[in-house]
């Protein structure tokens, strides 16, 4: 397919890459940053991005002087001949030409002054970032998420390399976080990269999710999505609200309180605005009571154990004001949290067994919070399940290493997961289950999807672990900042960023792309629903027919 020429090579180094000279014809407002381009070496391809644009002129006294523009003859004169427009390319990737086999490779090296620059066409779109044709014949599970700049043909993402390292959602409030992970949520059930465990805060990914837009009011969520396949399953808090939203629930989410652990309450800190000392002797209780020091500790402080508050202060040397205040925290959490069961008698919720049996089985689950969509409570419960989670797997992979039986591989998981900040800033990250999991879970089969508006708030090293982000427009210099940590050319980045729309953009990089690219979101619409595979009550009545008549030609 004929590329489309857009000007020459006229400088550029390796660190610092390429500047091109737009060629007169082309008007310098179609050049957008971010848009994919090919400079056509003489041996290589060379697959860059637009990092920059700038406006020059042979002679700085005309710029000092301009003529009068009043004739637009003179204008067009001027612009073709004495000033120019320059334009900053990053290459990325370098494909060498007429190989017997080709394969993209690194850039170590540059092209010689005044090589042409063209658009990259569709064939070139396929070449670096696959395409769901491929699937089949290769084995490969390529996912089809957004168009590029000015372009229609689709980009893919290698969704069991998405899979292998967590991966990140970044954008301010309004950019369309949800749909780009609803987006990929879909993917992995489509594709089988991998089983999805969703923290569902906000109720967006399980029944149904809204829409800003204007007209349609929902959008389909992953049950309802996947429905005629049974790859997802609804685990709720709030029964009652998920029937009320048009979802079907197949659990109910009840926890019991022997599985609350100190770090969870030391997470909780500042929710239920408890001061480090009290915090702090959640550790000592644990330690004098065992898997019972929730519960015991209730009894102890309402009067029903054998001692008083003030002998048990007194003997352990504690402060009873301190105890005191986590009674009442705890009594707080009690009533707060309707979804706890504080029995002790009552024998144990086997609620997470089920969720693990579910996705070992490749189910995906979408744990929906209802009318507890409050932070305490998604803290908690996003806490203790991740917690028996990465015990499982590390269980599973140990025997899976023992024996090396296919049947015996764990299923690869990725845990998604919003406002990640609140489980994953500097001082939370050591305390919860998420922060081993960024770390050094990978070889578990575990990685995390991170959704947040504020990724300056997150650990360093986390951010670091980070391998594919999914980056829509961000307005705080802080998160840009963070977000382009460690990338190279992350000036060019910034500008790229800078230049995104506020709707249904976003720059991907990392692991699961050859190259970062601007995308244009695929549209969570009808035509998407049916590439899903989801069929309409009367198109599935119509399918049933057609393969009843096909079974039963002669009836």
């Amino acid at each position: 397919m004929q590329r489309k020429r857009l000007g020459n090579i006229i400088r550029g180094s390796l660190l610092e890459g390429l500047d091109m000279k737009l060629d007169e014809h082309e008007p310098l407002e179609n050049i957008k940053a971010g848009k994919f381009l090919v400079v056509e070496g003489e041996k290589y391809d060379f697959f860059s991005i637009i990092t920059d644009m700038r406006l020059a002129a042979t002679n700085d006294h005309l710029l000092n002087n301009p003529p009068n523009f009043q004739s637009a003859l003179i204008r067009q004169v001027v612009q073709g001949t004495l000033a120019y427009s320059i334009v900053s390319l990053r290459p990325m990737l370098m494909l060498e030409k007429n190989a017997e086999q080709q394969t993209l490779e690194p850039v170590k090296t540059i092209p010689t002054h005044f090589v042409p620059v063209a658009e990259a066409n569709d064939d070139d779109i396929a070449i670096v970032f696959g395409s769901e044709s491929l699937n089949k014949e290769s084995g490969k599970k390529f996912f089809y998420v957004g168009t590029p700049l000015d372009m229609a043909q689709p980009v893919c993402i290698d969704m069991a390399r998405l899979s292998e390292r967590s991966s990140a959602v970044f954008g301010r409030t309004g950019t369309g976080k949800t749909f780009i992970t609803r987006l990929l949520l879909a993917g992995f059930i489509k594709t089988d990269a991998a089983v999805n465990l969703v923290f569902d805060m906000h109720n967006e990914y399980g029944t149904k999710g809204t829409f800003e837009g204007v007209g349609q009011k929902a959008v389909k969520g992953l049950q309802p999505l996947f429905a005629n396949t049974g790859k997802v399953k609804i685990y709720s808090l709030d029964p009652d609200g998920t029937r009320k939203r048009g979802g079907y629930c197949d659990r109910e989410v009840l926890l019991g309180i022997d599985q609350i652990e100190p770090e969870d309450i030391l997470l909780l800190q500042e929710e239920l605005r408890l001061n480090p000392t009290a915090a702090e002797y959640t550790n000592i209780l644990k330690g004098r009571f065992g898997k019972t020091w929730l519960s015991d500790f209730m009894n102890l402080m309402s009067g029903s154990a054998m001692q008083t508050p003030e002998e048990f202060a007194e003997r352990e040397r504690l402060l009873p004001s301190s105890l005191d205040a986590l009674y009442r925290r705890m009594t707080r959490l009690r009533d707060s949290c309707k979804f706890l069961d504080f029995n002790p008698h009552k024998d144990k919720i086997k609620i997470i067994d089920d969720l693990l049996t579910d996705l070992q089985q490749g189910i995906s689950v979408v744990i929906e919070f209802g009318k507890y969509d409050n932070m305490m409570s998604y803290l908690l419960v996003a806490n203790i399940i991740t917690r028996r989670v990465e015990e499982e797997y590390k269980n599973l992979t140990d025997n899976y290493l023992r024996t090396l039986l296919p049947q015996d591989k764990p299923k690869q998981l990725v845990i998604t997961v919003e406002e990640a900040h609140k489980f994953l800033n500097p001082r939370a990250a050591s305390q919860t289950s998420f922060g081993k999991i960024a770390r050094e879970l990978r070889k578990y089969y575990i990685s995390l999807l991170l959704v947040d508006q504020r990724p300056s708030s997150i650990d360093d090293e986390i951010l670091s672990q980070v391998g594919t982000k999914f980056v829509a427009a961000l307005s705080d210099e802080k998160d840009i900042n963070a977000v382009l940590s460690g990338v190279s050319n992350a000036g060019g980045m910034k500008s790229i960023l800078a230049s995104l729309d506020v709707r249904q953009q976003a720059l991907v990089m990392g692991h699961a792309v050859p190259m970062p690219v601007v995308v244009r979101t695929r549209d969570y619409d009808a035509k998407f629903y049916t590439d899903m595979g989801f069929i309409d009550g009367e198109a599935k009545r119509e399918k049933v027919q057609r393969d009843v008549k096909a079974l039963f030609p002669d009836e």
